[in-house]
């Protein structure tokens, strides 16, 4: 039996394993997002806590939004 998740010619290719489970395009940005903020956080974390940031936590949630607008380019393909 052969599953090809990315086939082209599906009318709906957001659509995986049938008609179960229905993963829409910001839902993907998101994760993808989330993985790209993981790595800059994990990288800045140290200079964002030491003091230099007046707002630490405000600077991770833009950082976390602009990895998300990020991701979004990415799969649209800009």
């Amino acid at each position: 039996m052969n599953i090809d998740f990315f086939h082209f010619g599906l009318p709906l290719p957001d659509l995986i394993v049938g008609a179960s489970i229905y993963f829409p395009p910001m839902f993907k940005a998101f994760l993808l997002g989330l993985l790209i903020w993981a790595g800059v956080n994990r990288v800045l974390r140290d200079w964002m806590y030491s003091g230099e940031v007046w707002h630490p936590t405000l600077m991770n949630l833009s950082l976390f939004i602009l990895s998300i607008f990020v991701a979004l380019l990415l799969l649209i393909g800009y």
